[in-house]
């Protein structure tokens, strides 16, 4: 029998956390629920969870600091868990590290149907997105290298979250191949991010400040569609 995938449930509302545990354990999940941040940090090594639900509001270290200390060190999929709907609130999680923000309150079988997704998509818990060229994608002065997460730029090493390389290596991995931003979203975020493809610009700009377009290569804009990273030869 396959062992059972672990959730780690960060929320300081011990009623919500017990009953998304009750949701997914009904789903055969294994969970742990925590109360606050650096007991979350500290549930990562203990109880080596396969994906984090993060409330953002918690006691000492909230969630968008939670999920920036993780992310120097770990790529577990993060799920950000808040009341707070305005898209600055979804993008500024998504630009910390997370990989999918839901809205409280929410339907228990959405809340299950995104964990699924989002473990089904990430290549922390699947070897399923890793390319056949071993993650390393070698162009004129730049290396991307998605096994390890690191982005080498006119020979010196660009630091970059993980989403953002996702999306360098997903879009240069099709060269001169046009994406839509519903695309994008989709298979970087692992879910259709209804209305906020404002993210996938963000992420687009937040890359374009570190690496500029080379004079045989780029990361062109196809204007009223999407992106592609477009090679000159």
């Amino acid at each position: 029998m396959a062992a059972k995938q672990r959730v780690l449930i960060v929320d300081d509302d011990t009623n919500i956390s017990e009953l998304i545990s009750l949701y997914l354990t009904k789903e055969c999940f294994e969970t742990m629920c925590v109360e606050d941040g650096e007991a979350a940090l500290k549930a990562v090594d203990s109880f080596k969870p396969d994906i984090m639900l993060l409330d953002i509001m918690l006691p000492g270290p909230d969630g968008y600091q939670v999920c920036r200390e993780l992310r120097k060190t770990s790529h577990l999929p993060v799920i950000m868990l808040s009341a707070k709907g305005e898209v600055f609130d979804k993008v500024l999680g998504l630009e910390m590290g997370a990989d999918d923000y839901i809205i409280k309150p929410f339907d228990s079988k959405e809340l299950v149907a995104r964990v699924k997704a989002v473990l089904r998509r990430s290549s922390y818990a699947s070897d399923e997105k890793k390319p056949k060229d071993n993650g390393i994608l070698y162009f004129d002065d730049l290396i991307i290298n998605i096994t390890n997460y690191t982005v080498s730029y006119m020979g010196r090493q660009i630091d970059m979250p993980p989403k953002e390389i996702e999306l360098l290596h997903f879009l240069a991995a099709s060269p001169n191949q046009v994406f839509t931003r519903e695309q994008l979203l989709d298979n970087i975020w692992g879910y259709e991010y209804i209305g906020d493809t404002r993210t996938v610009d963000v992420h687009v700009k937040r890359i374009r400040e570190k690496i500029n377009d080379h004079p045989l290569w780029s990361l062109a804009t196809v204007w009223g569609i999407g992106y592609k990273f477009e090679t000159k030869v």
